[in-house]
């Protein structure tokens, strides 16, 4: 048999179409091409009621079934005549003589979306109402219909009914096998995506964060250039019941890219941790360079810049401010890839766009959701709780003669909260509620001491007399210690738990510092 011949054969005739669904977007146009080629539609409900008063024939589920739909709505679909009208094998003689012992049809297109459970989910509290919304005939006929795709056609997607119009009319009513196993793949990742979000559901309200199996849903929002580099693919999804968009919106500039995403997302899970309308952070390569808290938000700006100005050069911005005038034409000095503002004046955006290129985004309605975070690896994946800790003031000990006063024990935690977000190994100087010098990232915790001190030398030398280090972690020797006081630090703060810890400490006393044990520990590998 030749190829056209196999490709005709293949080739399904649409005679009757069962339809359900509660978005009743974009029907029209499917209705009026079912009509065009003499295609019998069964409906229920709500679907049923929008049809006939959109002047198109359909029959009635319950007419069709005989069976009256009962415990109101729960038992509509789930029938012997619709199922196996969906799931018979019409090369099987014996389904053929079963399906007509019955007088049972054939049911060759299947038209569903689901009850909005992700919907009922975001805008109630009420669990009764949430259980009510999660449906079950649907998915059991998407799942039916998808199994047997080499007999049904299946649309989950009211996007696809273009697609499936474009299908009817290319081939006079019939629909491809290559198009309907790419609508059962589609149909299969709806009714997983179901179930996971409802899986989610229950683990969150039942307080499981880490249940037996977890499935991660995800919605793509958009096909991104490429990855980190060109010759990657890339794209973005939404894991959220509101999977339509990330809680910012896009108001100029070009399109994000992977990493404009990456140091957005990083440089989002700083600022949240910082004091309200006064935090700056800038972002490179998914690394704090500069941050800083001021009330003073144009200083706030000025000194998370001044932090490193080089590694800052096409950077991302965040701040948990409204962006003024002054603001703007600060930024617009420097090239940047990416602004991230809670708001910005008329006038600053006239200001901004100046830039061509320069992405502004809005987060006044970003909102922090999750409470874990994923790595994933080949065939696995690591999920762990976010590091909200920043200080047990319980576990909190000044461990050296000399003790703090207010100010910089509230520098303190300021300098150990950014800590915790920059690359092990981390040491970050701060000056005042700024970073003066970050060293991230590095095998050996000296040589990240080294390049905080280089760092601070290079932009801020006059602010690290009497600057304050933060460590991420315990210091294993007293040669990373050596290095920060003889720069001029005074005070520093690490966990402690080292075997050379009060070798450490005569150290700092003998330098007249000031030294902190924290007992947490904040690795960011």
């Amino acid at each position: 048999m030749g190829n056209s011949q196999k490709n005709l054969k293949m080739k399904l005739k649409i005679k009757n179409a069962l339809i359900s669904v509660s978005d009743k977007e974009n029907i029209i146009p499917l209705l009026k091409n079912l009509k065009k080629f003499n295609i019998n539609i069964i409906s229920s409900g709500g679907t049923y009621k929008s049809i006939k008063r959109l002047g198109y024939k359909c029959t009635e589920l319950s007419k069709y079934t005989g069976f009256k739909e009962m415990l109101d709505g729960r038992v509509k679909t789930l029938h012997p005549k619709i199922h196996a009208g969906i799931l018979h094998d019409r090369q099987n003689k014996t389904h053929k003589n079963e399906m007509k012992k019955q007088k049972f049809p054939s049911l060759d297109l299947i038209v569903v979306n689901f009850y909005p459970f992700q919907k009922i989910v975001r805008f109630s509290k009420s669990s009764k109402n949430i259980i009510e919304n999660i449906d079950i005939g649907g998915p059991t006929m998407v799942r039916a219909a998808a199994k047997n795709f080499k007999n049904v056609t299946i649309i989950t997607n009211k996007n696809d009914y273009l697609n499936l119009i474009r299908e009817l009319e290319q081939n006079k009513g019939k629909t491809s096998l290559k198009f309907r196993e790419l609508m059962s793949s589609k149909a299969f990742g709806l009714t997983a995506y179901y179930d996971a979000m409802i899986s989610n559901w229950f683990n969150k309200k039942l307080n499981i964060e880490f249940p037996e199996r977890k499935t991660i849903f995800g919605r793509k929002l958009q096909n991104l250039r490429y990855g980190e580099n060109p010759h990657q693919q890339s794209s973005i999804y939404v894991s959220d019941y509101n999977d339509k968009q990330l809680g910012f919106a896009q108001l100029h500039g070009k399109e994000l890219s992977y990493n404009n995403y990456n140091d957005m997302f990083a440089s989002l899970e700083i600022l949240t941790s910082l004091k309200k309308d006064s935090g700056t952070v800038i972002i490179k390569h998914a690394n704090p360079c500069g941050v800083s808290e001021n009330k003073d938000q144009l200083s706030s700006f000025k000194n998370a810049y001044a932090s490193d100005p080089i590694s800052a050069f096409g950077g991302v911005i965040a701040c948990n401010y409204k962006i003024n005038k002054k603001i703007a034409s600060e930024i617009n000095k420097n090239f940047l890839e990416v602004i991230l503002a809670k708001g910005f004046e008329k006038q600053s955006l006239e200001i901004l766009k100046k830039k061509k290129n320069l992405r502004i985004i809005d987060i006044t309605n970003f909102k922090m959701n999750s409470l874990t975070s994923v790595k994933s690896f080949d065939g696995s994946f690591l999920l762990q709780s976010k590091d909200k800790v920043i200080i047990d003031k319980k576990k909190l000990k000044c461990v050296t003669k000399l003790k703090p006063n207010k100010k910089e024990l509230a520098e303190i935690h300021f300098a150990f909260n950014v800590c915790k977000y920059v690359k092990s190994n981390a040491i970050v100087l701060c000056k005042n509620f700024s970073t003066i010098g970050i060293g991230a990232g590095q095998p050996s915790r000296l040589d990240s001491c080294k390049i905080a001190v280089q760092k601070a030398k290079q932009f801020q030398s006059s602010k690290i007399k009497n600057s304050i280090a933060a460590s991420d972690a315990f210091f294993p020797f007293v040669d990373g210690v050596n290095t920060l006081i003889k720069a001029g630090v005074k005070t520093i703060v690490q966990p402690g738990g080292s075997i050379k810890d009060q070798e450490i400490i005569n150290l700092a006393n003998k330098a007249k510092i000031k030294m902190f044990f924290t007992g947490i520990r904040h690795f960011n590998h």
